[in-house]
């Protein structure tokens, strides 16, 4: 592996290997080659580059006298063997089996000899952590592959998952235990196996382009409307597939995927719907993979209360844990960044509701948009109620500046609470270095699309009063008592007496309890970014 060489002489150096004797009894054979193979570095094995991970290992072997793990004098252990068939089986775990040197285990694993046996124990354990950490925390580090990623998933070390595998009596149900443990992610599992063998057998049929395709129409394109359904499962495998008819089942069938792609539920086929109806069954399985790997990203603990965004669905949850049983208890619909303002994926605790806010302009806002407008007419941001304050807060008139002479907005914009504030009149804060957060808003509108990337990054959210309520239900508010605190006017920040954690995620594919695949465009381009991040790993 890379890094062995690099990293021998260190290990020796450091934790007197060459010191240590291999202790007497069994399997000494291939104890004293793994000891002479460690201690002079006469070998590469594996993909492995990460010395801190390989001096993490050696230090195992050198704590059990250089004893072997996966293999004795006479052969390969069982469990040497349970482990190349979950490595042949990686893609089943949306996992890529060419990362985890197959072909040099497939090569030494039925051998006898000590010093290929040697090779094969030192193989197995640091692929072996390979697989661990991308089979729980994922193949690539998130921030790493995407500057709008702000996550850190942290598995467990080397030397536990080794010991780990050392201690299992059963082999299996141990890594079994280190994939995620959420229902969602092992649906997800079942979905990609599903996918692939509708693969396997050919894939789906392509509707052609055409005229608009709606209830009570005949047309040559309905059967194969009707093959392409049937094949996810929207249509009955039972309905008559050769019908040119578009009746009311198929209708239902067309309702049900555009409701599982984000799309307006109206069963009628036109260039929208059509267009997520052709994509190919491989797309799909890579949308699939990609958003498995997000799923490894994401905590085993949530919290007992949590709010969970989907910015590719456009929607927020409120979720209580029951036990391990998850119930959501609010949804409500948000308006999300634009693609050229996305919003970022991150965690965070939300602390505090602030009633009838205050919002002060990101200078970014105040240049690019502002700006002009006050050279074009002085008085332009009066009418949203916007003023024009000094650091200390002394406020400026804005018939006083020059703006067609200055640049950048010299002064910091804010603007007052009230029915055209762009908050709207409650705003939900956990405070992160984004200066991203959920608030309401006057656009009502915007909730009525089906596609709602419009804002600078920040999340507008539907029902403000109702989310409010579910968070601080808790702390003994009533529904009326938050409508009377917005009616009031007056700004007032509310605690949470328990923080609750946000996490803002984005997911394209996703399975419910009842096993609907949802997918949704990738509107950011995060999906081919990971792609291509999992393809180069």
């Amino acid at each position: 592996m890379q890094g062995f060489s690099r990293l021998f002489i260190a290990a020796a150096l450091i934790i007197g290997l060459m010191a240590m004797p291999v202790l007497a009894g069994n399997n000494q054979s291939v104890g004293d080659a793994i000891k002479q193979f460690i201690t002079s570095g006469q070998t590469t094995l594996g993909h492995t580059s990460d010395d801190q991970k390989l001096f993490q290992i050696f230090t195992f072997y050198q704590g059990r006298s250089f004893k072997p793990i996966w293999t004795r004098d006479n052969g390969a252990k069982t469990k040497a063997k349970v482990l190349l068939t979950y490595l042949k089986n990686a893609a089943d775990q949306g996992l890529n089996p060419a990362d985890y040197s197959i072909p040099d285990i497939e090569q030494r694993i039925t051998s006898t000899n000590p010093e290929v046996l040697a090779e094969l124990d030192l193989l197995l354990s640091t692929v072996f952590v390979d697989y661990a950490q991308d089979l729980s925390t994922g193949r690539v580090v998130p921030s790493e592959v995407n500057s709008d990623i702000h996550l850190s998933p942290s598995g467990t070390g080397p030397l536990t998952v080794i010991d780990g595998a050392e201690q299992a009596a059963d082999l299996g149900p141990y890594i079994h235990s280190l994939a995620p443990k959420s229902p969602r992610y092992w649906r997800m599992v079942d979905a990609l196996a599903r996918y692939r063998k509708i693969a396997a057998q050919g894939g789906w049929p392509k509707v052609a382009a055409g005229p608009t395709l709606k209830p009570g129409m005949s047309s040559d394109r309905v059967p194969v409307l009707r093959l392409r359904l049937s094949a996810e499962g929207d249509l009955a495998q039972t309905a008559d597939l050769t019908s040119k008819t578009y009746d009311d089942g198929l209708k239902a069938a067309v309702e049900h995927f555009q409701m599982r792609n984000g799309i307006k539920a109206d069963g009628i086929v036109g260039p929208e719907t059509l267009g997520e109806i052709n994509v190919p069954v491989g797309d799909r399985i890579n949308q699939l993979v990609v958003n498995m790997e997000r799923r490894r990203w994401m905590t085993e603990d949530p919290g007992k209360r949590f709010v969970f965004v989907n910015l590719a669905d456009q929607e927020l949850k409120v979720v209580e844990m029951l036990g391990e049983r998850e119930k959501t208890i609010h949804t409500a619909r948000l308006v999300v960044g634009k693609p050229f303002h996305s919003t970022p994926v991150f965690t965070k605790k939300m602390r505090y509701v602030v009633f009838n806010p205050y919002w002060n302009v990101p200078s970014s806002i105040a240049n690019k948009e502002y700006l002009p407008e006050l050279r074009q007419n002085p008085a332009a941001l009066q009418r949203l109620n916007i003023r024009l304050l000094t650091t200390s807060g002394t406020e400026v008139d804005p018939f006083s500046v020059d703006w067609n002479a200055v640049t950048r907005v010299p002064y910091r914009l804010r603007q007052d609470s009230g029915d055209k504030n762009a908050l709207g009149h409650i705003k939900f804060m956990f405070p992160n270095k984004y200066n991203v957060y959920i608030h309401d808003t006057p656009s009502k509108s915007l909730f009525s699309k089906d596609s709602r990337f419009y804002s600078h990054g920040c999340m507008r959210v539907q029902y403000p009063e109702q989310l409010a309520e579910v968070l601080l239900g808790p702390q003994g508010w009533t529904m009326n008592q938050i409508k009377a605190q917005v009616d009031s006017g007056q700004q007032r920040i509310v605690d949470l007496k328990e923080p609750v954690p946000v996490y803002v995620t984005y997911l394209t594919a996703w399975v419910d309890k009842d096993g609907t695949v949802n997918f949704r465009r990738d509107v950011y381009g995060r999906d081919k970014i990971l792609e291509a991040a999992l393809i180069t790993k």
